[in-house]
């Protein structure tokens, strides 16, 4: 494949191009000024507004000049959390993670501990690059092509506030994406693999982030493309990138089919995401979910698009043969429910976002871990 137009240079000339002659307008480069980082957070993880900053979560600290902590918060690495999480579900799924220490063992093996210590190594590498070079590249290229309407939602952000230049932006994103290509052709090269299935998922991913946030296709002008777009990036990805990384054979139809099946409930976290930016999602045209079906009809396309997927996985778990596995996955539903009718359904989404997807996310990653552990020693 040719070289991503980012790397030779030519992105990052258009990109300088269009931010010269889009500058900051004087509201939005002042709109720091009016942020009160002091007033008291409704109820929200991270109350110290300088932890909150290096996160890249709302209401941060605007005191803090050094540039490592805006390059970071432009980033969020709170987002590269789930990520790597389903980098660890796809290498269970693999079934051929070997810890350095068995805890169920009383034996202890040199040679079985070296092998898990590599194996530990290359789990962190997978990490490394679907959470900080592949996410962070993600965060940073729709943070760019956001600006406009950060300015309204999110006047404090990093780039509408005028903390980071255009210059830096750009290097950044040269730097995320030839260390995430250098990073996953390693895994590759050090997995042994003909074919370089990393180094091909990485690539569509950066594809896909660049797509998602930039004009012309700028997919989440769409809301179903968007979130659809988010899904896959934040589970299929990962989840083939570990397992990738680990399996010792072909890959079978249901490495591909479950992970895509559980990105539909990444779709049900998008919207999620989209119910704070209705406004400037209005104003500049972005046609989410809740901004074409409204607050109502959203609040029930998150929960049928988080349940539905698990129900699916529990029904395929019980017909191979695992019905412990299927009963689990149906009793992790339980709870999900229980907040989805108290937090979503009979509530203001806005106001129990954050609430919400700290109940829920923890069960979902769960139900997914114990699916790839099912399928990582299904025999």
């Amino acid at each position: 494949m040719n070289a991503h137009p980012l790397f030779e240079g030519k992105f990052s000339k258009k990109l300088g191009d269009e931010i010269t002659a889009r500058p900051m307008s004087s509201s939005s480069s002042s709109a720091i000024v009016k942020h009160d980082s002091k007033k008291k957070l409704r109820k929200e993880p991270f109350r110290d507004t300088k932890t909150r900053q290096i996160l890249g979560l709302k209401n941060p600290s605007v005191d803090e000049i050094e540039k490592w902590k805006i390059r970071l918060q432009v980033m969020k690495p709170v987002s590269w959390i789930p990520l790597s999480l389903i980098v660890m579900c796809g290498a269970a799924a693999s079934g051929n993670y070997h810890w350095i220490w068995q805890p169920w063992s009383n034996d202890f093996h040199v040679q079985e501990a070296i092998i898990g210590l590599e194996d530990t190594m290359k789990g962190l590498a997978a990490i490394l690059l679907s959470g900080p070079f592949s996410e962070g590249f993600a965060q940073t290229i729709n943070d760019w092509y956001d600006r406009d309407i950060d300015a309204i939602n999110e006047p404090y952000r990093p780039i509408p506030s005028g903390r980071i230049s255009h210059k830096e932006i750009i290097d950044q994103l040269r730097f995320l994406f030839t260390g995430g290509m250098t990073l996953a052709l390693g895994l590759d090269l050090w997995a042994n693999h003909d074919f370089y299935m990393i180094t091909a998922i990485a690539l569509l991913g950066y594809f896909i982030s660049f797509i998602y946030s930039a004009p012309p296709l700028k997919l989440k002008q769409n809301g179903w493309l968007g979130a659809l777009a988010i899904a896959i990036c934040y589970i299929s990805f990962p989840w083939w990138c570990g397992l990738g990384v680990f399996a010792n054979e072909e890959l079978r139809l249901s490495d591909w089919l479950l992970p895509m099946v559980y990105s539909i409930t990444g779709i049900g976290s998008a919207i999620m995401n989209d119910f704070k930016s209705v406004e400037g999602d209005t104003k500049f045209g972005l046609k989410s979910i809740p901004v074409m079906y409204g607050f109502n009809a959203a609040k029930y396309i998150v929960m049928l698009t988080q349940d539905l997927p698990q129900i699916a996985v529990a029904t395929y778990l019980y017909f191979i043969g695992e019905p412990i596995y299927s009963y689990i996955l149906l009793s992790l539903l339980v709870p999900q429910v229980y907040f989805q009718k108290t937090l979503l359904i009979d509530e203001d989404p806005l106001k129990n976002d954050i609430t919400y997807v700290t109940f829920t996310a923890p069960l979902i990653t769960l139900a997914i871990l114990l699916s790839a552990v099912c399928v990582g020693n299904h025999v």
